[in-house]
């Protein structure tokens, strides 16, 4: 029977965990053990009696987690005490921010681990359940307006009263991905005028049914601005001033904007320059998504609220899903079990086929080497 491992969040802010009592009881009834370390899920609110009463196994310690995993599951990539006590051989599978976070990789290499990062999950209609980008990203995109709606301080929706009316906020959305639909989404729920943009032409429709307007250079570039597996692909600099100057003239018009930008692999775009921050009026926000790989704004401070000489907030806040962190693990803990049934075989024995198109996608280190294509030096 294969050990399931899942051990506390060491990485700094990080409140989520990989595994919820919900997860742990369908995989133990999938014919896995699994065993938690004591205090994983007391940031999301999952206690230990709880992991222990769904059949997991609570080690007091770090050594105690990892001695038997077969596999580990984690949320962030193991930190260097985790990855000294794993097994030799024992499978990863974690948000590993590849390209970032190089040296990790490497360390999981050298220690014989074989890892998959989640993000590298390939968007194709069975693999739907295990894509933690999309599940985090949704969560990620709600609590962005209820950050915005916070530091604006002021009303979102249009209200009536005897003393006179209250004008709605008018909020633009930068990035129709899933985040951002659901910026969308919740800004209207809340009573705003939203509108967005994107550079995938798709998009536009998705937009318009949320009852939102949107706004976009539709040249033949803009036409054509779409990958095969639905990602946006980085625009041109004639494209980009295009844009910039079309969405100049509304940004000074906006009381918040999200941007939700982000290439694979890549530093964020910049979306908002210093100059179209310093059109907004006093009290306006921004909220910066893309902050984490560099931000779509200029001014965004990763972790910081950036007050301009104008009076604009540019909010750089880290990890918004880890700030609905018994949500967001419950989302992340279902992508990871639907993940751990690729370990079966039909018989429902551990035997990974690394053939499988998902795993293959997915995996980035394994004999000692570090394999995937886009990430050998």
């Amino acid at each position: 029977m294969a050990v399931i491992a899942v051990t506390k969040e060491r990485r700094a802010g990080e409140t989520r965990v990989a595994a919820v009592p919900e997860t742990v009881k369908k995989l133990i009834a999938a014919g896995f053990a699994v065993t938690v370390e004591a205090g994983a899920g007391s940031a999301a609110s999952y206690p230990d009696a709880d992991y222990a009463a769904a059949g997991a196994t609570i080690a007091k310690t770090l050594k105690d987690a990892l001695a038997k995993a077969d596999i580990l599951f984690k949320v962030r990539a193991p930190e260097a005490d985790e990855i000294a006590a794993l097994p030799k051989g024992a499978i990863v599978a974690a948000v590993l921010n590849p390209y970032q976070d190089k040296a990790q990789l490497e360390a999981l290499a050298k220690a014989g681990a074989t890892a998959f990062a989640m993000e590298f999950v390939p968007r194709i209609t069975r693999a739907q359940v295990m894509d933690v980008l999309s599940s985090q990203a949704n969560l990620a995109g709600y609590r962005a307006v209820i950050e915005g709606a916070e530091a604006y301080g002021r009303a979102m929706p249009m209200m009536m009263t005897a003393a006179g009316t209250i004008a709605a906020a008018k909020v633009f959305v930068m990035g129709v991905g899933v985040a951002g639909l659901q910026a969308i989404a919740t800004a209207r729920r809340l009573g705003a005028v939203v509108t967005a943009t994107d550079v995938r032409p798709a998009t536009k429709e998705q937009v318009e049914s949320l009852g939102a307007k949107f706004l976009a250079v539709e040249d033949e570039e803009f036409k054509n601005a779409q990958t095969a597996g639905g990602y946006a692909k980085e625009m041109s600099a004639e494209y980009q001033a295009k844009q910039a100057e079309l969405v100049s003239s509304h940004i000074a018009k906006q009381d918040m904007v999200i941007t939700t930008a982000l290439i694979p692999g890549r530093p964020a775009p910049k979306l908002v320059s210093a100059a179209q921050v310093a059109s907004m009026k006093p009290g306006s926000v921004i909220v910066d998504l893309a902050i984490e790989q560099g931000g779509n704004v200029e001014g965004a401070k990763l972790g910081e609220v950036a007050v301009t000489q104008n009076g604009v907030k540019i909010l750089g806040v880290a990890n918004l899903p880890g700030r609905i962190a018994a949500d967001a693990s419950a989302l992340y803990a279902r992508n990871l079990f639907a993940f751990a049934g690729l370990f079966l075989n039909k018989e429902g024995q551990f035997a990974p086929d690394y053939e499988d198109e998902i795993l293959k996608a997915a995996l980035v280190t394994q004999g000692g080497a570090v394999v995937h294509p886009q990430l050998k030096s």
